[in-house]
């Protein structure tokens, strides 16, 4: 079913009776592919027509709607995963016809979700791989969950996949299967999704569901979804991937649409070390699901900080108190080596008046007299890297005693 910004409510089949496309396919624009997953009882996906209202109002191309409800609705989960192979021969059809007409694989830009991942990754086998893009939006994991690459999605079905994980221990898959798996929250229990059984059909799917919303947000809106490429959820946690410096100048790859800015490094990673980048990243849990990240970095000139936590807050310039959801746990300060910290905050702070910092001896080591000399600190923006950082340098704090800073320009480091 195609639809366009000229008949935007209405669908129309992409080739006519006689074989002639439809007049309001445009070839030389992109095209994307929406494929639903299972539908046991057979409604029409809740999310479909503001998906594509958003997609016509972010850009002038085509969007092919898979409408394969016939092998989707069944109770018998396993018919539905055998009839994702006739799905992708039926489409694969479709797309040789539409390539004769003069349309254009690299073009082609699929978004499935669910079983509809899957079926993206069949048709990408069958075209060898030269599709332009395919987004999975929580691949189904059930029936998928360690099989081979050539039964599943892959990042060898296309020229750029991307991959949200949003219920990867229920009805998604764990498994990296892209050139980059998004895990907002870890891939597991999503904020605002129901933890009761008692909540109904909300309780089994609002999970699944998030990794449509969130794209849907990253759409919509001007939500800044940085994520941080990282080993596991964990090493994240604990700001062991605070910075983004191997992706040079693009800074931290970001979830959703914008996504394909990070093709040519992602692509390169995977080409030349065999490195899959799994991504991860914390959402608020209401619609359009935005936090903003910054990185406190701190250089001390004392040894006798050893292992300790940093706090901090931020005031705005109406002297409002913004508290950050900490990425830490204790750590080794040694003498004139950086540590970074990762911060997430619910509300952005833009115009930043003073810094609160606290500092926390670690318990065996307490010292309420002490004073420990810091050489630098500095606060950047990652959601939005362009900001100028803010810097003070050199002070003194003392053990569990907030101290307020007023931040300055950076000096630029000498090389």
């Amino acid at each position: 079913m195609l639809y366009t910004r000229n008949n935007l409510n209405c669908a129309e089949p992409v080739v006519e009776h006689n074989n002639s496309l439809n007049v309001n396919f445009n070839t030389q624009k992109k095209t994307v592919w929406l494929i639903h997953g299972y539908r046991p009882m057979g409604s029409t996906p809740s999310w479909l027509q503001k998906f594509l209202r958003i997609l016509l109002n972010k850009e002038d191309m085509n969007v092919v709607v898979v409408d394969w409800n016939r092998g989707a609705t069944t109770f018998i989960y396993s018919r539905a995963v055998k009839n994702t192979r006739i799905v992708a021969e039926s489409l694969s059809g479709h797309i040789q016809n539409l390539l004769k007409h003069g349309a254009s694989l690299d073009n082609f830009h699929f978004i499935g979700v669910s079983l509809g991942a899957h079926i993206s990754g069949l048709i990408g086998k069958i075209f060898h791989g030269q599709l332009g893009r395919i987004t999975g939006l929580d691949p189904a994991g059930p029936e998928f969950s360690g099989k081979p690459s050539e039964s599943r999605l892959d990042y060898t079905d296309a020229k750029f996949v991307d991959v949200i994980h949003s219920d990867a221990n229920g009805l998604g898959i764990q498994e990296p299967l892209g050139h980059i798996d998004f895990y907002p929250n870890g891939g597991n229990k999503q904020p605002g999704c129901p933890k009761s059984i008692f909540s109904g059909i909300e309780f089994i799917k609002c999970d699944h569901q998030r990794a449509v919303h969130l794209f849907l947000a990253s759409l919509e809106t001007n939500c800044s979804f940085i994520t941080f490429p990282c080993h596991s959820y964990e090493d994240y946690k604990t700001s062991l991937c605070a910075d983004c410096d191997s992706f040079k100048e693009k800074s931290c790859p970001r979830l959703g649409y914008q996504a394909e800015l990070w093709k040519g490094i992602l692509k390169e990673r995977m080409e030349r070390r065999h490195f899959r980048t799994t991504a991860f990243l914390d959402t608020s849990g209401t619609y359009p699901f935005c936090t903003y990240y910054f990185v406190l970095s701190i250089i001390v000139l004392d040894r006798t900080m050893k292992y300790g936590n940093i706090s901090f807050t931020l005031l705005n310039h109406l002297g409002m108190v913004e508290k950050p959801r900490l990425y830490e746990k204790n750590k080794p300060f040694y003498k004139l080596q950086e540590v970074k910290i990762l911060a997430e905050f619910f509300s952005d702070v833009v115009n930043i008046s003073s810094i609160g910092l606290k500092y926390f001896q670690s318990s065996n080591l307490q010292c309420s007299t002490c004073e420990y000399r810091i050489h630098s600190l500095m606060l950047k923006s990652l959601t939005y890297p362009e900001r100028p950082p803010i810097c003070r340098y050199n002070f003194v704090v003392k053990e569990k005693e907030e101290v307020f800073l007023n931040p300055g320009t950076c000096i630029p480091k000498k090389i």
